[in-house]
C-alpha cells in the first residue's frame, strides 16, 4: 500500500480555491444548546426538595450535520445550503439563526410541524471549562418515522440544487430507522442521483448505515468499515492486514471510492489505488469530538478544488 505525500505549495493552492466551492449538506441538523450552570447559586426547590440548578448563560450552535456546515464555513467555502427539516419550535428558530450566521442558506431546511427539532441539551459547570465540567446530556430526537411528504420535499430540494452545487454531503446521523432526514427512500434516491450526476462530488457519512450506500464516496471510520465494536481491532501492525479484505469488499459493493479514517493514524483511501494518508501530529491534549466532521469538510472542499483523494 503506497503512502500519500502533499507539499505545502500544493496544499496552499488547494486551499486558495475553497471560496469557489458550492456545497449542500443533506441530513440531520441538530441544535447544540449549552446551559452554563453556576453551582454557587444552587437553590433548593420548594416543591420537590431537590437541587434547582441556576443557569447563568445559554449558548446555541448548529450540531450534527450543522457541525460539518460550521467547518465548511470556517474553511471559507463559497455558497452553502442546508437541506433537511426542523420542527416548528424555538429550537428550530435558534438552529436557523445559527446556520444563517455561518453564511448558510436555509431555504431548503423545511419546517415539519409534526416533528421536533433534534436537540442536544448540554448543561455544564460554568466554573469548569474542562470535559469534567459537563453534566449529563438530554437528547430530543424524533422516534417515529418521518412522513412521506417530508421526504418528498427534501428530494425536491436536492433535485433543484444539483445544477447549482459542486458537492453534496450526506450526514446520516439519526440511528433510529427512517426517523431522520435520510430515510430509506431518500437514501435510494441519493444513490441514483450520484450515478447520474458525475460532475458533482457526492460524499456520505453514516454511523449505522454506511454499507447501504452505492455510488457515493463514503467515509466510515475503520470500525464502521469492518462492522466492529470499539476495541475489537488488532494491533496496528496487524490492523492493515485485517482491514484490507473488508475494505476491498466494501469498495466493490459501493462502486465508488472509500475513505476510511483511523484517528491519529490518518486515513486509507481506495482510489486510484489503496493509499495510506498519514495523520498530522499535534502536541498536547486533543478532544476528538467532531473529528470525522472536520475530515469530511476538509476533504470535500479539497476535492472541489481539484485535489486527488
Amino acid at each position: 500500500m503506497k503512502a500519500a505525500h502533499l507539499t505545502p505549495p500544493r496544499l496552499a493552492g488547494i486551499v486558495a480555491r475553497f471560496p469557489a466551492a458550492r456545497v449542500a449538506v443533506v441530513g440531520d441538523f441538530f441544535l447544540d444548546k449549552y446551559l452554563e450552570v453556576d453551582p454557587r447559586l444552587e437553590e433548593v426547590s420548594v416543591e420537590t426538595g431537590k437541587p434547582a440548578h441556576q443557569v447563568v448563560g445559554v449558548r446555541c450552535s448548529p450540531g450534527a450535520a450543522g457541525t460539518v456546515m460550521s467547518n465548511l464555513s470556517a474553511l471559507g467555502a463559497g455558497a452553502l445550503h442546508a437541506v433537511g427539516f426542523t420542527g416548528d419550535d424555538g429550537e428550530g428558530f435558534e438552529l436557523r439563526r445559527g446556520l444563517r450566521g455561518l453564511g448558510c442558506s436555509v431555504d431548503h431546511l423545511h419546517v415539519a410541524a409534526e416533528r421536533r427539532t433534534p436537540t442536544y441539551l448540554k448543561p455544564r459547570d460554568a466554573l469548569d471549562p474542562t470535559l469534567e465540567g459537563e453534566h449529563s446530556r438530554y437528547d430530543t430526537k424524533n422516534r417515529r418515522p418521518a412522513a412521506e411528504e417530508t421526504s418528498r420535499r427534501i428530494l425536491e430540494s436536492i433535485e433543484s440544487l444539483i445544477p447549482e452545487i459542486d458537492a453534496l454531503v450526506v450526514m446520516d446521523q439519526v440511528e433510529e430507522d427512517d426517523c431522520g432526514v435520510v430515510t430509506g427512500a431518500v437514501r435510494g434516491a441519493l444513490c441514483r442521483l450520484a450515478e447520474r450526476h458525475r460532475r458533482a462530488v457526492f460524499w456520505a457519512d453514516s454511523r449505522r448505515r454506511i454499507h447501504l450506500y452505492r455510488g457515493l464516496i463514503i467515509k466510515p471510520n475503520q470500525l464502521e468499515a469492518v462492522g466492529s465494536e470499539p476495541g475489537s481491532l488488532p494491533t496496528e501492525d496487524a490492523e492493515l492486514a485485517a482491514l484490507r479484505a473488508p475494505l476491498e469488499s466494501l469498495r466493490a459493493r459501493n462502486r465508488a471510492p472509500v475513505v476510511v479514517t483511523r484517528g491519529a493514524r490518518g486515513a486509507i483511501v481506495s482510489d486510484p489505488e489503496w493509499t495510506l494518508v498519514p495523520g498530522v501530529e499535534l502536541e498536547g491534549a486533543i478532544d476528538p469530538t467532531g473529528a470525522g466532521d472536520s475530515a469530511t469538510a476538509g476533504a470535500v472542499l479539497a476535492l472541489c478544488a481539484g485535489a486527488e483523494l
